[in-house]
């Protein structure tokens, strides 16, 4: 079972630090740890379309409409990190704060969500929020420079690796199904003519 402590642990033995029960104790770790800990996750979270981030709703209309623009609008769930794709992505739309606005009824989102359960997370996913906070919080824990840049060389890596790994997870060509930015080859072909 992993926890957000064990993710903490891995970045502090990335670092040599010591080690740490909770985020709640008295230790200079434990403290950047739980100030920083969420940031940096949110932030990765934020930066990529992690498959075991993904979340899919229909929106509720708000009985509030904009000053102008558009007819609707829609809020998002408050667990709702980046909006990836509207169902009818043909839709004109707007992410304006915490609100899609439309002009269209209904909305339908495919997002990444915020999800505080490190036992949701893919493997590599956790190693990279690892590596992430590690590159953080070196230079607080080592005051060191050089320790500093190797620990954002490792993220950047375990980054890369993450990415690909999820990417590659599954192929999907209907629209309907949320990957509305692939192209077959033939509309591509019969493009040209």
């Amino acid at each position: 079972m992993a926890s957000v402590v064990d993710i903490c642990n891995g970045a502090l033995n990335q670092l040599g630090a010591s080690t740490i029960l909770t985020l709640t104790e008295d230790s200079k770790n434990a403290r950047l740890c739980n100030a920083r800990y969420t940031q940096v996750r949110d932030s990765l979270f934020r930066s990529h379309p992690w498959n075991c981030l993904i979340k899919r709703v229909e929106l509720a209309r708000d009985t509030e409409v904009p000053s102008w623009g558009f007819s609707y609008q829609f809020t998002l769930p408050a667990d709702c990190l980046r909006v990836l794709t509207i169902l009818n992505y043909d839709y004109d739309y707007k992410v304006e704060g915490r609100k899609i606005l439309a002009n269209h009824g209904t909305v339908k989102i495919q997002y990444v969500a915020r999800i505080d359960d490190a036992n949701q997370y893919d493997e590599l996913l956790r190693e990279t929020i690892s590596a992430a906070l590690a590159a953080d919080i070196a230079y607080a824990v080592t005051s060191s420079n050089p320790t500093a840049a190797n620990m954002y060389e490792l993220f950047q890596s375990k980054l890369k690796e993450a990415r690909f790994v999820d990417a590659t997870e599954g192929y999907n060509t209907n629209p309907d199904n949320g990957q509305s930015d692939v192209i077959g080859a033939s509309s591509f072909i019969n493009s040209r003519y």
